[in-house]
Order: structure tokens, then C-alpha cells, then sequence
């Protein structure tokens, strides 16, 4: 491990130091690129919007307001709706998916268990071709049943192949085999070693998965737009899709637009100010939920150079 690590440094320090400053201003102008369009979006939900028309996007507004976030407090009521409904899916979905998918990947990787290649082989041909759309949505619709429920939010991801080989890889190469079996020497069944040893274990691969699997079903409006008619159950990005939608249709259509109708929908759709507050207001929870996930990043990054 010793000569490892010093192997790497030697390459690290082998790097020239224009490189080195290269490759550090170009990740702080991609860094710039990133931050800068989110620090517009925070200002222009508290800009009003007699300042947008007249202004457009400025980074200095004549005049700021949380008018808003007040009007979707007060008035926002299928908003706040969808925004519980993705939260529930996105949580429950992770749960499930992260239980379903290590469970899989547990069975897999014990070198022992017989069925093992043949349910990798499985796992991997799903990787390669899939059934498609429409087979899919006559499955869930036509024999299952999950139109209009919180069921197709959860079920068809239960467990993800290409997630359920990383989960595998993470296994075989940071977890030692010699713990299983002498667990299960000790009288052990393999419930009792993937609860009490191996999940413990994996904490750093099921992070990783877990918050691509969360950011995935956080933003997930497709499913929403093929299954979900039901206002009750239509998820945040649905709506925020639906909206962008009606507002596109609007602008094409101008003879729609100066009818009574046209006039009616251009009322009960948010301004601009009032839509970049709702992005606002959806990006937080996963800006919140990363922190928590990067100290399993780096526990598992640890956990590899301390194996190698």
C-alpha cells in the first residue's frame, strides 16, 4: 500500500505546473458557468415583474421582491401538492429501489451461490436491450393496473441493473468474503450476514447509487406525463412541464391567446418572477440532501486505496 501511494504521488508530482494552472482555470470557469446561471435564477425570483418586462434579466433589478414566494404560499395549492407527492415518491422510491437492488447484488456476488452467473447474465441483457415504451406502457396500463397510482412511481424502477452490477463490483472489492463466511461458521443465516454485515458495508456504494437514484426520480416528469391524470398525484416536475406546455402554446398560437379562453389560462399561469421561484424551490432539496451523501464519497474512496 505504502509504495502504491508513493507511486501516486511521484505521478502527481510529475504533472508541470502549467498544467496544473491550466487545468485549475478551467475548472473555475467551468465552476463560473454552473454557479453564475443559478445566482440569475435566485434574482430573478425576487425581482417583480413590471421590472422583468421593462428590464429583462438584470443581475441588479431595479427593484427587488418577494412577492413570489408569497403568492405561491398563499395561492400555490396544487404546487404544494405536487412538491409533497415528489417528495414521497422520491424518498419511498429510493428506499425501495436501494433495499430491492442490494439484496440482488448481495446474492450475486457470493461466489458460492450457484444461480449467480446465470442472474448477472439476466441482469446484464436487460443493460443491452430493453423491452421499450409502448411494451412497458401496456404492461403497466393494460394488465397492471398502475395508471393513476402511486405505484408506477415505484414498481417499474424497483431494481436497476446497471446499478445492481456496481452494487455487485462494490461488493467483491471492498467487502472481504472471509466476513460472510465466518459469520454464517457462527451460525449465521443470510439474511442475518446481509443485514448485520454486509449492509453496514456498503454505505458508501448505496450513497452514491442512492443519490443518483434520488436526483432520477426528483426529476422524473416523464412518467408523470404518461401515467397521471389525477391532479392529486401529479408530481412537481409534471407540473412545471405542463406549465412550460400551456406557456409555448400560448406564444404560438396569438389568436388563442387574445381569446376569452386564451385570456383565462395567461391569468392562472405564474409570471416569470413566480417561475423562477419554483425552480428555486426545487433545486433546494437536493442541494440540501448532497452534503450529506459526499462524506460517504469520500469514505468510500478511503476504503479503496486503503484495500489497494
Amino acid at each position: 500500500m505504502a509504495k502504491s501511494n508513493e507511486s501516486s504521488l511521484n505521478r502527481l508530482q510529475s504533472i508541470s505546473p502549467v498544467w496544473n494552472m491550466l487545468f485549475s482555470v478551467f475548472l473555475i470557469l467551468l465552476g463560473i458557468t454552473i454557479i453564475v446561471p443559478l445566482i440569475l435564477v435566485v434574482i430573478i425570483s425576487f425581482t417583480s415583474a413590471e421590472s422583468i418586462a421593462f428590464n429583462g434579466y438584470s443581475f441588479f433589478p431595479s427593484s427587488f421582491t418577494a412577492y413570489a414566494y408569497q403568492n405561491l404560499a398563499y395561492t400555490g395549492t396544487q404546487l404544494l401538492n405536487s412538491y409533497l407527492i415528489t417528495i414521497f415518491y422520491a424518498v419511498a422510491g429510493t428506499f425501495l429501489t436501494l433495499l430491492v437492488t442490494s439484496l440482488f447484488s448481495f446474492s450475486i456476488a457470493q461466489r458460492k451461490f450457484r444461480a449467480r452467473r446465470a442472474l448477472t447474465f439476466f441482469a446484464f441483457f436487460t443493460m443491452l436491450f430493453s423491452g421499450g415504451l409502448v411494451p412497458a406502457y401496456i404492461i403497466n396500463v393494460t394488465y397492471l393496473h398502475l395508471n393513476d397510482t402511486v405505484w408506477i412511481f415505484l414498481l417499474p424502477g424497483l431494481i436497476s441493473a446497471w446499478y445492481a452490477i456496481m452494487l455487485r463490483t462494490f461488493i467483491q472489492s471492498s467487502v472481504p468474503e472471509t466476513l460472510f463466511e465466518s459469520a454464517k461458521i457462527d451460525g449465521a443465516n443470510d439474511l442475518l450476514v446481509y443485514f448485520r454485515i454486509a449492509l453496514p458495508l456498503m454505505k458508501a456504494g448505496l450513497a452514491t447509487i442512492g443519490l443518483f437514484v434520488l436526483v432520477g426520480k426528483w426529476n422524473d416528469w416523464f412518467t408523470g406525463m404518461l401515467y397521471i391524470k389525477k391532479a392529486s398525484l401529479v408530481p412537481l416536475q409534471t407540473l412545471l412541464q405542463r406549465i412550460q406546455n400551456n406557456l409555448q402554446f400560448i406564444k404560438q398560437n396569438a389568436d388563442f391567446a387574445s381569446s376569452p379562453e386564451g385570456m383565462e389560462m395567461l391569468r392562472n399561469l405564474p409570471t416569470e418572477s413566480m417561475r423562477m421561484a419554483i425552480t428555486v424551490i426545487v433545486t433546494l432539496p437536493i442541494l440540501f440532501v448532497y452534503p450529506y451523501f459526499q462524506r460517504y464519497f469520500i469514505q468510500g474512496i478511503t476504503i479503496g486505496s486503503v484495500k489497494g
